[in-house]
């Protein structure tokens, strides 16, 4: 079940099954992305003027995200967040959060993005496949387009991005994939998500910790930042994505959100101020092209 407060109530909804309506899933995965390209964006403008270091970034992301999904658990009267979620996906979290952080620290919004949903699609894809799904040829055209994309703005050149940042954003983008893919049994999705995140809190402070031996830089409008992302568009977002994942296949999940780095790029420029550059239009709308041609196929195939 999914919980969301509403007029001091609290309103549940169960996971969303495969035959739920076409408009009712578009329109909870899009607010799902929308929060997923918030994170990349609340991310990089914490890191990038030194607001708050990257280890305390993730510790204060997951701690906040972990007790407002807790508060919802309790809100909803339903069962513990202890007792939901599982060991293996909390470590899958954290192997997307740290490495998350710390490539953003090189990397502008847009690029992390596409770095990571570009691993992300290549995971959940190879998964769907290994599970028995088989793409149509416009698919697999599709996903081929977008990973050119992708490939031509990881490629060497002046503009390209750093290869430490690039290495863990893919890290990140393998991690987020399997936890993705172990969502799509979750019962009950918002409480699967909390037991996630409180498993995941040690780790995540022990980072933390880490940190703070070599020397933590912490503000207040940086705690802020983190705090936001954890408790809104991680905590809420993930919750979201994990209720609408069973009314999708995992090659249809991988690839609308390949759409995500063209919010966080289209963020970036706008709030960040970050450069738009040739490789990043090119390799954006490349990647646009090759998911517009895999959702179509799919539309086509139903």
């Amino acid at each position: 079940m999914l919980a969301i407060p509403y007029a001091g109530r609290t309103v549940s909804a169960a996971p969303l099954s495969p035959s739920r309506s076409a408009p009712t899933v578009a329109a909870l995965a899009t607010i799902a992305l929308v929060a997923f390209a918030s994170n990349s964006l609340l991310c990089r403008l914490a890191l990038a003027e030194g607001r708050i270091d990257a280890a305390s970034f993730t510790a204060v992301r997951i701690t906040s995200g972990a007790l407002m999904l807790v508060v919802l658990v309790a809100l909803r009267r339903g069962t513990g967040a202890a007792r939901a979620g599982s060991w293996g996906s909390a470590l899958a979290l954290f192997l997307y959060a740290a490495p998350f952080s710390f490539a953003y620290l090189s990397l502008g919004a847009g690029v992390g993005a596409l770095i990571l949903f570009g691993a992300v699609q290549l995971t959940m894809v190879g998964y769907g496949v290994r599970r028995g799904e088989r793409p149509p040829a416009r698919v697999w055209l599709g996903l081929v387009v977008a990973f050119g994309g992708l490939i031509a703005l990881a490629a060497p050149g002046a503009s390209a991005p750093a290869p430490t940042g690039a290495a863990l954003m893919a890290v990140a983008g393998v991690a987020w994939g399997l936890y993705s893919v172990r969502g799509r049994g979750a019962v009950d999705p918002l409480a699967a998500t909390a037991g996630n995140f409180v498993r995941c809190v040690p780790l995540a402070l022990a980072v933390a910790a880490v940190g703070l031996l070599r020397g933590a830089s912490v503000t207040a409008s940086g705690l802020v930042l983190a705090a936001i992302s954890g408790a809104v568009t991680s905590g809420g977002g993930y919750a979201l994505w994990y209720a609408v994942l069973p009314a999708l296949t995992m090659t249809r999940a991988a690839v609308v959100q390949l759409l995500v780095p063209i919010g966080a790029a289209a963020g970036g420029v706008l709030v960040l101020g970050e450069p738009v550059t040739a490789r990043l239009i090119g390799a954006g709308a490349v990647v646009v092209g090759g998911v517009a041609l895999a959702l179509r196929a799919r539309a086509r195939a139903r």
